[in-house]
C-alpha cells in the first residue's frame, strides 16, 4: 500500500509541545556547532602541516659515523674475521652495507634504539600522511518523526527530512557584507572648511531648537493627550552629536523644568492601590489616572537625569561615548543645579520634593561658589514662602544630619540659613482662639431631647453645610502648625547646642551665636542657667572676636528679656563687656556691626530700664557720644537716636549738658567699669562737634540733643525721625550703594557771557605786545628783588 501522508502543516506543528520543540532546536544547534568545530580543527591541522612543510626542508638520511680505527679494534676484527678468508664479492657487500644505517654501525654501548634519530627528524608532513584519513561524510540529515502507520505487515515508521541551513554559505555572506561595509567606511569624507563647519553646526542647532519648541508647545497646549511627547523631549537629554550636545542638553533641561512648573497639579499624586486599579471607572477618570501616572514617571526620570549629571561632574566621570568633555560637564552641572533649585521653590507640594532637598542641601557646602550660592538662595526662598512648615522641617533635618555627618566641617553659611525660618513668638504661643473651647456638633440623643422634629431637620442641614465649608477652606489648623514649628526649632537648638558643647573653636560659632540671638526667647526656661554660663565662659575665654562677643551679649539679653524675667540673675558682666567692646568699632570694616550694638542697647536699656542704674546709663551715654565721632554718618545717626532714647527714658541725663561737676571724683574715660568711671562729672562736648557735621541729619540730631531732646517745641524732631527706631535709621542712611541720603542738590554753575570778538576791547599796541610775549620762549632768570628795589628807588 502506497503511503500518501503529506508533510505536516505549520498549524499542526504548532500543536507540538513547546518544550519538545525547544529541545529539538537545542539538539540541532549543538550538532551543528560540534560539526563546525570538528571541521575547523581539521582545517587548522592541515594549515599547520602545510606551513611546517614550507618552512622546513626534508632531511637526508644521515651518514653513519665512522669510528676511529684504533689498533685494538683492528686487531679484534682481524681476530674475528680475517680478510684473507673473505671473497671480493663478500667484502664489497659488507662495505656497501657499512654505508647504510644498520645494526653494524650502531654503538652497542648505548641503549638508544636503532632508528631513533630518523624518528627524531621525521618531517611533520610524513607524520600527517601516516595518520589514517576519514572521508568527509555528508552531514546526517535531520528527520522529523511523524506518527507511524499500522499495516497488515506491521507498524511502518514515518519521518520527513528537515531542511538544514547552510552555515558556511551564511558565513561567507556575512564576510562579504563586512567587506562591503569596510569598503564603505574607507571612503574618504569630504573635508569641510571652518566656515562650513560653523554653518552646519548653526543649522543643526536651529533644527534642534525648533524641535524642542514644537514638542514643548504641544505639551503645554494639551498635556493630557501629549504626555508621550514628554518622553520624546526627555530623550533629547541624551543628545549624541558632539557639535551641539552641550547646548541641546542645557536647552532641554530648562525647557522640561518650565513645562513641569506649568503642568504639575497643585496636589501630590499618590500611587493607586490594587483595589482601585481593579475597579471600573469612567473614561475621563481613567484618562486622568494615565496622565498622572505618566507625569509622575517622567518627572522621576527627569530628576534622575539631573542627579546623574551632577554626580558625573562631581566624580569627574566620562561616558564611553565621550560626546561631552570634562570642562563642559561643569556647565551642564550648573544648569542642572539651577533647575533643581527652581523646582525646590516652585513645587514644594509635589512628589519627590524630599529627594530634591537631599540633593540640594549637600551642594550648599560645595567648593564651587556659584553652585553653593544658588543653593543658599533657593533654601532661603523656600523658608520665606513656606507657610505650613513641612518643607522647612525637611530641610532642617537634612542640614542637621549634614553638619553632624561632616563632623562640623561645613561652611558657616549652611547654619546661617536657619535665620530665615518663619518662626515667630506669636505662632508658638497659644492664642485666645486656641484656648477657647471648640464648637462641637450635637449628638443624636441631645437633638432628640432638646429639639423638635423640624428643628432636628434644620440642625442636620446646618451641620452638613458647616462641614463642607470647613473642607472647602482647607486651612491648616494652628495646632498642626505649632507642632511642626516646635519640632523644627527643637532640631535647630539641638544643632546649636552640639556645636557649643563639642566644637567651640569651630568657624560655625558666630552663626550659632547669631541664631541663638534670634531664637533665644523661644528656648525652654530649663536651659537658661546652663546657656548663660556657657555664653559667659565663651566671652571670658577671650578667644572670640568682637562680633562673636556681641552676638553672645545679644543672646544673653534676649534670654533674660523674655521668659528669663523670672530668673534672679545679674547680667553686670555682660554690660561691662559691651562697654569695653564699643571702642573697637570704627568707620572701617566694623561699621556694619553698629547694627548689632544698637540691638544690644535696645534690649539692655529700653526693655530693662528698671534694672539699670543711673551711673551705668550716664557712662554709656558719654561713651556712645564719643563713638559717634569715629563712625560713618548712618552709624552716627543710629547712635544719636539711641542717646535720645536714653535722655527721654532715664531722669537726670541732662547733667551731661551742664559744665558744673556733680559730686566728687574725676571722669575716667579709660576705665572699663561703667559704674565707677564718674561719668556724672563730664559733659557731652562731642555734640558741639557733631553739630558741625557734614551730614544734615547728624546736625539735626546733635542740635536736638543739645536742646535737651524735647518732645515738643522748636527743638523737637520731625515725625519722620522721632517715630523711627535707631536700627531703622541706621539702615535707612546706609551708604552701601554709594549714595548720599538725603541726595546732594546739584549746583548748576552760572554761565558767563561769552563774546566772539574779544580783541575789539583791547588796545592795538597792547594786543601786539601780548602776541609777542606769547610767541617768545620763556627764559628762566634768577629773581633779585634787592636789585630791583634799588633801581626803582634811584629812579
Amino acid at each position: 500500500r502506497r503511503n500518501t501522508k503529506r508533510v505536516p502543516s505549520f498549524r499542526k506543528l504548532l500543536r507540538t509541545s513547546q518544550i519538545k520543540l525547544d529541545n529539538k532546536l537545542k539538539n540541532k544547534q549543538y550538532k551543528q556547532k560540534s560539526a563546525a568545530k570538528k571541521y575547523r580543527k581539521e582545517q587548522k591541522k592541515l594549515r599547520e602541516a602545510v606551513r611546517d612543510a614550507i618552512s622546513r626542508k626534508p632531511f637526508p638520511l644521515e651518514e653513519s659515523k665512522k669510528k676511529q680505527v684504533d689498533g685494538k679494534c683492528k686487531e679484534e676484527e682481524d681476530d674475528a674475521l680475517p680478510l684473507d678468508m673473505m671473497d671480493e664479492d663478500d667484502l664489497k657487500l659488507i662495505e656497501d652495507l657499512a654505508q647504510k644505517a644498520s645494526f653494524l654501525t650502531r654503538d652497542l654501548s648505548s641503549n638508544e634504539p636503532v632508528h631513533v634519530k630518523k624518528r627524531k627528524h621525521e618531517s611533520v608532513i610524513e607524520k600527517y600522511e601516516k595518520v589514517p584519513r576519514r572521508m568527509q561524510a555528508e552531514p546526517e540529515k535531520e528527520l522529523i518523526h511523524l506518527l507511524p502507520i499500522k499495516d497488515k505487515s506491521g507498524i511502518i515508521p514515518q519521518a520527513v527530512e528537515k531542511p538544514v541551513l547552510n552555515v558556511a554559505h551564511d558565513e561567507e555572506e556575512g564576510t562579504e557584507d563586512m567587506e562591503e561595509g569596510e569598503d564603505f567606511v574607507e571612503e574618504p569624507l569630504p573635508v569641510l572648511t571652518p566656515e562650513e563647519m560653523a554653518a552646519q553646526r548653526r543649522q543643526k542647532l536651529q533644527e534642534r531648537k525648533m524641535h524642542i519648541a514644537a514638542l514643548a508647545s504641544a505639551i503645554l497646549s494639551e498635556p493630557d493627550n501629549n504626555i508621550k511627547k514628554l518622553k520624546e523631549l526627555r530623550a533629547m537629554l541624551m543628545e549624541q552629536d558632539p557639535n551641539v550636545a552641550v547646548i541641546v542638553r542645557k536647552l532641554v533641561m530648562v525647557s522640561l523644568m518650565e513645562i513641569f512648573k506649568d503642568i504639575v497639579p497643585s496636589y501630590k499624586i499618590r500611587p493607586l492601590t490594587e483595589a482601585e486599579k481593579a475597579t471600573k471607572v469612567k473614561k475621563e477618570t481613567q484618562k486622568l489616572r494615565e496622565f498622572e501616572e505618566g507625569l509622575v514617571s517622567q518627572y522621576k526620570f527627569y530628576l534622575e537625569n539631573l542627579e546623574q549629571t551632577i554626580k558625573d561632574w562631581k566624580q569627574r566621570k566620562l561616558k564611553k561615548s565621550n560626546v561631552i568633555s570634562l570642562k563642559a560637564y561643569k556647565g551642564l552641572a550648573e544648569v542642572a543645579v539651577k533647575c533643581l533649585c527652581e523646582l525646590l521653590v516652585a513645587l514644594p507640594h509635589f512628589n519627590f520634593h524630599n529627594n530634591i532637598i537631599v540633593l540640594i542641601v549637600p551642594l550648599m557646602n560645595d567648593p564651587s561658589k556659584m553652585i553653593s550660592e544658588l543653593c543658599f538662595e533657593a533654601v532661603k526662598k523656600l523658608f520665606k514662602q513656606d507657610k505650613l512648615g513641612y518643607a522647612s522641617l525637611g530641610v532642617v533635618k537634612v542640614i542637621s544630619g549634614l553638619v553632624r555627618g561632616r563632623n562640623y566641617d561645613v561652611k558657616p553659611e549652611v547654619l546661617k540659613v536657619f535665620l530665615h525660618l518663619r518662626i515667630k513668638e506669636v505662632e508658638l504661643q497659644k492664642d485666645s482662639e486656641d484656648i477657647a473651647p471648640k464648637k462641637k456638633f450635637m449628638t443624636y440623643k441631645e437633638k432628640r431631647k432638646n429639639l423638635s422634629r423640624m428643628q432636628r431637620k434644620w440642625k442636620k442641614a446646618e451641620e452638613k453645610l458647616e462641614r463642607e465649608l470647613l473642607e472647602a477652606e482647607a486651612s491648616e489648623s494652628k495646632e498642626k502648625k505649632l507642632k511642626l514649628h516646635t519640632e523644627t526649632l527643637n532640631i535647630v537648638f539641638v544643632t546649636y547646642f552640639r556645636i557649643l558643647k563639642k566644637a567651640q573653636k569651630s568657624p560655625l560659632l558666630p552663626a550659632v551665636l547669631e541664631g541663638l540671638a534670634k531664637f533665644a526667647h523661644l528656648i525652654n526656661v530649663e536651659f537658661f542657667d546652663d546657656l548663660l554660663i556657657v555664653l559667659h565662659s565663651l566671652i571670658a575665654s577671650g578667644g572670640l572676636s568682637y562680633r562673636e562677643s556681641l552676638h553672645c551679649i545679644l543672646s544673653a539679653f534676649h534670654i533674660l528679656s523674655g521668659q528669663g524675667d523670672v530668673l534672679n540673675i545679674d547680667p553686670m558682666k555682660f554690660y561691662t563687656h559691651l562697654y569695653k567692646t564699643l571702642f573697637s568699632l570704627h568707620a572701617g570694616g566694623t561699621n556694619e556691626d553698629i547694627g548689632i550694638v544698637l540691638q544690644c542697647l535696645d534690649v539692655m536699656f529700653a526693655k530693662r530700664r528698671k534694672q539699670v542704674s543711673q551711673q551705668r546709663a550716664l557712662a554709656f551715654l558719654k561713651r556712645l557720644s564719643t563713638l559717634a565721632l569715629h563712625v560713618l554718618p548712618n552709624s552716627s545717626v543710629g547712635i544719636l537716636a539711641t542717646n535720645r532714647v536714653f535722655m527721654q527714658m532715664f531722669p537726670k541725663m541732662d547733667l551731661l549738658l551742664d559744665n558744673e561737676s556733680q559730686g566728687s571724683g574725676v571722669y575716667l574715660p579709660e576705665l572699663d567699669e561703667p559704674e565707677h568711671c564718674n561719668a556724672q562729672n563730664t559733659a557731652l562736648w562731642e555734640l558741639h562737634l557733631l553739630q558741625r557735621h557734614y551730614h544734615p541729619t547728624v546736625q539735626k540730631f546733635a542740635a536736638h540733643l543739645i536742646a535737651g531732646a524735647p518732645a515738643e517745641g522748636s527743638g523737637a524732631l520731625s515725625l519722620d525721625f522721632s517715630q523711627r527706631s535707631a536700627t531703622e535709621l541706621f539702615e535707612a542712611y546706609c551708604m552701601k550703594g554709594m549714595t548720599f541720603n538725603p541726595p546732594v542738590a546739584s549746583v548748576t554753575p552760572r554761565r558767563k557771557d561769552t563774546f566772539s570778538h574779544t580783541d575789539s576791547f583791547v588796545d592795538e599796541e597792547l594786543n601786539k605786545q601780548l602776541q609777542q610775549h606769547i610767541s617768545e620762549t620763556v627764559v628762566q632768570k634768577s629773581l633779585d628783588f634787592a636789585k630791583h628795589l634799588k633801581e626803582t628807588s634811584l629812579s
